[in-house]
């Protein structure tokens, strides 16, 4: 083992904690037959350049989504995001949807995040809108709630295209959801 650390006296405190007096006592019940006699046959070493390029290379042999039919749903389909967004959503303020506590150390993104909810009503016509949830099911199972206690509705109902990871989420809320 040249890669482990472990001293002799490591193996034995660990041996001792299991029960065992050494490593062939450990492997015992597997069958001889299947242990492995020698060293692995490995090819040499490779960059982490060369490795990329051999995992594309290879994969380069295998039908991907956008060359063939897709008939997967629950928002898994074909659809196309602008190299924009990675470069908007790899900003700091983008990572989570988390509202900052110390607001005179994030001024910016809590400006953004009231931009952003007063941008969504005007667009929708919504009273209010609320930028600060931490994902679409949390989003979903907040708007439900929401819906029910301001309408005074018994009943919510749910899409059947709804991702049903979200459904997950939502299905605990009582009496709400058909």
């Amino acid at each position: 083992m040249p890669y482990i650390s472990n001293t002799d006296r490591d193996r034995r405190e660990m041996f001792a904690k299991i029960g065992v007096q050494s490593f062939d006592e450990l492997i015992r019940a597997i069958p001889e037959k299947f242990r492995l006699k020698g060293g692995l046959k490995l090819d040499k070493a490779l960059s982490e350049m060369e490795i990329t390029q051999k995992i594309k290379s290879q994969t380069c042999n295998n039908v991907c989504a956008q060359s063939a039919n897709s008939f997967l749903g629950a928002g898994v389909y074909d659809h196309f995001i602008p190299a924009a967004v990675d470069s908007i959503v790899s900003r700091p303020e983008f990572y989570t949807a988390y509202t900052p506590y110390q607001a005179e150390v994030s001024q910016g993104t809590l400006q953004f995040i009231y931009e952003y909810q007063t941008m969504i009503c005007e667009l929708t016509g919504m009273e209010i809108a609320n930028a600060s949830m931490y994902d679409g099911a949390s989003a979903i199972a907040e708007a439900i709630l929401m819906a029910v206690r301001k309408n005074k509705l018994e009943k919510a109902l749910l899409p059947a295209t709804l991702n049903p990871e979200f459904v997950k989420v939502i299905k605990p809320i009582p009496r709400v959801w058909e």
